[in-house]
């Protein structure tokens, strides 16, 4: 079945100066000096449509007014069409800051169309911009409905037949259509005031006016004739740059305009087919005279990742730790290495305790709140002294494989440092007396670095049935004493 999304942003031309704005605020964006967007707190001071500077001001002296920026517009459309990707690689502008997503096989992998929108929609407000979403079996209806929801009765209109999405579409004004907009006197002066009404008038009359957009435009809404799209397309690199509306003094305040990137990055990722596994952020600071080199934050993955949850909690806790020296005036993120995505199937019977990758994420996130040298992980080494055989690296790095060699029982508890045993009846004595119940295992090494060992280990069982590794040294001292006995480790 072929289902379409339109994703409409209608305050878009505001919402590049205010992410995440609220109704409080008494803004407006002006065009060749005539208002063409405004907050609800203006529009409720009297602020319409078309109003000029001067009206406004006569309003609300104080109101932010701002003059429209159609490049920033452009950027910010471009990359919530980019964070929209995840959810299907075929996706299209409309008119009017409108996308179009065909989700007709994406369905089932999202969990039903409601799911679908609600995630669409939530992907949206993590940008910082508002929409008005529907769904229609054409892209050209979709995009009707979602720029005249209020007409309908329904917040997010979703229709999923054609011939219900007609009965919605002939409500419509005839203005809603943009390719009549040239012709709107003359349809409204026959009489013509709705897209039902224009679907009466006679074919061939509208063709004899010397200009088919208006009737290929119908058509294509109304689900009776093919519609053609320019997919959109993604760079083979990511490297995106939000400049912000004001200096941020914290870095941890600056988390939304990260996460609006990490919603960008996620699609990209997800049209490429690929993961990423360093992520480098930039924070940017002021310029010129007193310019101040970038705050940098590089974030190395241990697995690779393409969905933002993860990233957003691990930047989170960097962010929270991070000291800047100078305000923060624009937001860099660049997925500095990448590998092809390998998703997880899912088993008949999941891995209790959670899946490698989930203990792989709590390791990256212990890493982001504690720092890389304070999580550490056990490194063989080729040595067979047991004191000399392993040794701490961080978790991101990689550690020694360690040698299928056949050695015998090692203890899970090695002491750091052996402790000297008392001998009773000729016996080494640790609460008891300690009986050896294995053949003893002589380590001769370290002569190379003068740290030599000459011992004779053996696996012990005291009275209380705990078995105890312990070592005689093979070489006494000058004065003819007996070699010492140690205790070296406790087994499980």
């Amino acid at each position: 079945m072929r289902l379409w999304i339109a994703v409409h942003l209608p305050l878009l031309p505001l919402e590049v100066f205010y992410p995440n704005w609220s109704d409080e605020t008494a803004a407006v964006v002006l065009e060749h000096t005539r208002v063409m967007a405004a907050s609800q707190s203006a529009c409720d001071a009297g602020v319409h449509y078309g109003m000029r500077r001067g009206g406004v001001l006569a309003l609300l002296p104080r109101a932010h007014m701002h003059e429209r920026a159609i490049e920033r517009e452009a950027q910010t459309l471009s990359g919530a069409a980019t964070a929209l990707l995840q959810y299907t690689p075929q996706a299209a502008f409309s008119d009017d800051a409108t996308i179009v997503l065909d989700i007709g096989a994406s369905l089932r992998l999202f969990g039903g169309i409601r799911a679908l929108c609600r995630r669409v929609h939530g992907t949206v407000r993590r940008l910082g911009l508002t929409a008005a979403i529907s769904c229609a079996p054409t892209a050209a209806g979709a995009a009707l409905l979602a720029r005249h929801r209020h007409l309908s009765g329904h917040r997010h209109p979703r229709t999923l037949s054609t011939p219900r999405l007609q009965h919605r579409l002939d409500r419509l004004p005839v203005d809603a259509l943009p390719a009549t907009l040239p012709y709107l006197d003359w349809l409204k002066g026959v009489g013509c005031r709705n897209l039902a009404d224009l679907r009466r008038l006679p074919r061939a009359g509208l063709q004899r006016r010397g200009d088919t957009r208006m009737l290929d435009a119908l058509d294509c809404a109304y689900g009776e004739a093919p519609e053609l799209h320019a997919w959109i397309e993604t760079p083979p690199s990511f490297r995106q740059r939000i400049e912000l509306t004001e200096r941020i003094e914290h870095a941890d305040a600056a988390q939304h305009t990260v996460q609006a990137l990490l919603a960008q990055l996620c699609g990209w990722l997800t049209a490429r087919q690929l993961a990423v596994t360093q992520v480098c952020v930039q924070l940017e600071h002021e310029r010129g005279r007193q310019a101040v080199a970038p705050t940098v934050i590089e974030l190395a993955l241990a697995e690779p990742a393409w969905q933002d949850a993860h990233l957003v909690r691990l930047l989170k806790e960097r962010l929270a730790q991070l000291e800047i020296s100078a305000p923060i005036i624009a937001v860099v993120l660049e997925a500095a290495r990448t590998e092809a995505m390998a998703p997880a199937s899912e088993s008949l019977f999941p891995e209790p305790g959670g899946a490698p990758e989930d203990y792989k994420r709590l390791l990256e996130l212990l890493v982001a709140r504690l720092g890389a040298e304070h999580v550490l992980q056990p490194s063989p080494l080729a040595d067979y002294r047991p004191e000399q055989a392993n040794r701490w690296v961080s978790v991101m790095e990689p550690a020694a494989p360690l040698e299928a060699r056949p050695l015998p029982p090692r203890p899970g508890w090695l002491l750091e440092k052996p402790v000297a045993l008392v001998m009773r009846q000729h016996r080494p004595y640790y609460g008891s007396r300690l009986r050896p119940v294995s053949p003893p295992e002589r380590i001769e090494a370290g002569w190379w670095n003068g740290l030599l060992v000459t011992r004779d280990y053996y696996i012990a069982a005291g009275a209380d049935h705990c078995h105890y590794w312990i070592y005689r040294e093979r070489i006494g001292d000058v004065d003819g004493v007996e070699p010492h006995w140690y205790l070296h480790g406790v087994f499980g």
